[in-house]
């Protein structure tokens, strides 16, 4: 599954759109990982979603990444999970979970990014690339040069995420991502399949 860690990466947001019927909506604009995120959701429900995503993401050939929860993610059979630098340390959820699970971190900086790869994480998330209005504790714009630094620095897989749209990924993709995350770029779209699938072609013609 690792060499499945490109492209088009979306992450859902409930105060933006349903869970499911958004990642049902960006498959079929071809994206390749989608990510269950819901950080103030009850485990029921994030259980019932993670089981619906589960299947969609199994029809369209897609990886699934459960934010945070390890115990959802391994409830729900999803491929993976992604952890923030204050989440399970990476050693301990890849004990609990296997070789074979992806495992996200997110990293602003070299050092970070380094050390996640040493300690077994299978991809980073950097960012934030761009000012975001969806995660406001996100924390000051590192750009899309802190990305290619980091890029430089390890071999595993590397997604910008945070503010990237149609009109900043190819910054983004440029300083050498893997993939680009998306939240509102797609999801407060008028049409989240096209708005996918606008994404997934710049990212085909790179």
């Amino acid at each position: 599954m690792r060499e499945r860690l490109h492209g088009v990466y979306v992450i859902t947001e409930p105060a933006l759109a349903d869970p499911v019927e958004s990642v049902a909506q960006v498959l079929a604009g071809g994206a390749q990982i989608v990510q269950l995120r819901a950080k103030h959701a009850p485990t029921r429900q994030l259980v019932q979603w993670g089981q619906a995503i589960r299947d969609l993401t199994r029809q369209h050939n897609a990886l699934f990444i459960v934010n945070d929860r390890l115990d959802v993610a391994l409830a729900v059979e999803a491929d993976g999970v992604h952890l923030g630098q204050d989440d399970l340390p990476v050693p301990l959820a890849r004990k609990i979970a296997g070789e074979r699970f992806l495992i996200g971190v997110s990293a602003e900086t070299v050092e970070e990014a380094q050390q996640a790869e040493q300690e077994g994480a299978d991809y980073l998330g950097v960012g934030p690339m761009f000012a975001t209005a969806t995660k406001p504790d996100a924390g000051t714009p590192v750009g899309p040069e802190r990305l290619r630094q980091i890029k430089q620095a390890v071999r595993i897989a590397v997604f910008g995420i945070g503010g990237i749209n149609a009109e900043n990924a190819a910054q983004v993709l440029a300083a050498g991502a893997d993939g680009i995350c998306v939240i509102s770029a797609v999801l407060s779209a008028p049409n989240p399949t096209e708005a996918t699938r606008q994404l997934v072609q710049l990212f085909a013609s790179r």
